[in-house]
């Protein structure tokens, strides 16, 4: 058995978790059948992260309430944000050490697929060790060892966090964090934003469609919400407005651009795959 000090790679991550001590979380969920977006990939390939940034972007603005961040205290204060600004949480490997990052995609409700899809790639296949977005990471791990320089670090870390006015550049408005590319179905995470979600895998399951079962693929989305800024009955029409909205998602008209609302579409107009209606679990252990 050894004991040794914690790598200062993880300094960020450890930061993170202390000041987020204060939230109040509540956790929702919902199953999402993603035959359109499935669909829509096939014919031109945006990343299922990219579909749900899209969508939260969109129904977080309509939610002006879950779009906003608290400071608590003896006087606690709000802001609620004019633009919507998605936290992203990336796998990489910095230093020899595989940590969690994070970037933030900027008016991510002014964005379309290829922008957003353009920046999720730069930043999933960039190196942390030279993007000047993780400078502010690598200079807290490097702010020295023992306890002055662990100190040192955290107090860096709260002067940037703690102001309201900084909190969207530096964690988002929303937060989107994905486990689907490996065996997980679902979980719960707190990304120090009003609302966070969570995406499992996609796994074909059988749902009822029309009184009918049938196998569709089935992403199960997670929500958390911090109980301080808003209630669950908001939270719920936010994750509801997300499964409705890739549920749903019409075909492009150009390059990055969704079709127009669908309810506004002629009926004689070629459909891409059809309109999922809502998801209904037929039974357990089919996954």
């Amino acid at each position: 058995m050894t004991i040794s000090d914690l790598a200062p790679q993880r300094r960020h991550t450890l930061y993170f978790l202390r000041e987020t001590r204060a939230f109040a979380p509540v956790f929702l969920d919902t199953e999402v059948d993603m035959s359109r977006v499935q669909a829509l990939r096939s014919a031109r390939r945006h990343s299922v992260v990219t579909y749900v940034l899209y969508a939260a972007g969109r129904v977080l603005a309509r939610h002006p309430e879950a779009n906003a961040a608290i400071l608590d205290g003896r006087r606690p204060r709000v802001v609620r944000h004019d633009a919507v600004h998605g936290k992203l949480t990336l796998d990489k490997t910095l230093a020899g050490h595989r940590v969690v990052l994070a970037t933030v995609l900027r008016d991510l409700d002014r964005l379309d697929l290829d922008e957003i899809q353009a920046q999720v790639e730069r930043f999933r296949t960039g190196d942390p060790a030279t993007m000047p977005e993780f400078a502010g990471v690598r200079a807290l791990h490097q702010a020295g060892s023992g306890r002055h320089g662990w100190q040192r670090a955290e107090r860096a870390f709260r002067r940037v966090v703690r102001p309201l006015e900084n909190r969207a550049a530096v964690w988002g408005t929303v937060a989107v964090t994905s486990l689907g590319h490996g065996v997980v179905d679902s979980f719960h995470s707190v990304g120090g934003t009003t609302v966070t979600l969570g995406l499992g895998r996609i796994v074909d399951r059988a749902v009822v469609r029309d009184g009918q079962i049938v196998v569709a693929p089935v992403l199960r989305l997670s929500l958390a919400f911090d109980h301080r800024v808003i209630d669950g009955a908001e939270a719920a029409d936010v994750l509801a407005g997300i499964r409705d909205t890739l549920q749903t998602f019409p075909a492009p008209t150009g390059p990055g651009q969704p079709g127009p609302d669908p309810s506004t579409q002629r009926t004689d107009e070629p459909a891409l795959a059809p309109k999922a209606a809502p998801v209904t679990t037929a039974g357990e252990g089919l996954s």
